[in-house]
């Protein structure tokens, strides 16, 4: 559950960090330059890639305080955080997928089923454990 967590926190944590700290480069590069998924969806406003990145963060600190101090409680606030996030977030992009060649429709696909797939395994593996240092 720990190493799920810690997944989700760098999935969660480093383009949340890049869109805060370079916004530009985000918009103009994710996940990488020869892909540029976020360019498909102009105009770029500096404000609301920054603020995704510092709600990302936000997110990635929830997400990293359950995986250092599992109790049970948090673990499933942050799983079902995390899933209030990834949900919505890949419905949108399933609803747009014609923008994109298949390679970059397979790679978003695998990016953000991932952590949805993740969450829900830690809310399981929380539901066989109880009280504190699940």
């Amino acid at each position: 559950m720990r190493a799920a967590l810690a997944l989700l926190c760098v999935g969660q944590g480093v383009p949340g960090a890049w869109a805060l700290f370079a916004p530009r480069s985000f918009h103009d590069a994710f996940p990488l330059p020869v892909f540029a998924w976020v360019t498909k969806f102009p105009p770029y406003n500096e404000h609301l890639v920054r603020d995704l990145g510092a709600l990302s963060l936000g997110l990635t600190t929830v997400l990293l305080w359950a995986a250092v101090r599992p109790e049970r409680s948090l673990v499933r606030a942050a799983a079902f955080g995390c899933l209030a996030f990834t949900v919505p977030h890949l419905v949108f992009h399933v609803a747009h997928l014609g923008r994109f060649e298949t390679v970059d429709v397979i790679g978003q696909l695998i990016s953000q089923v991932t952590p949805i797939v993740l969450a829900g395994m830690v809310i399981l593996l929380s539901r066989r454990s109880s009280g504190a240092g699940i």
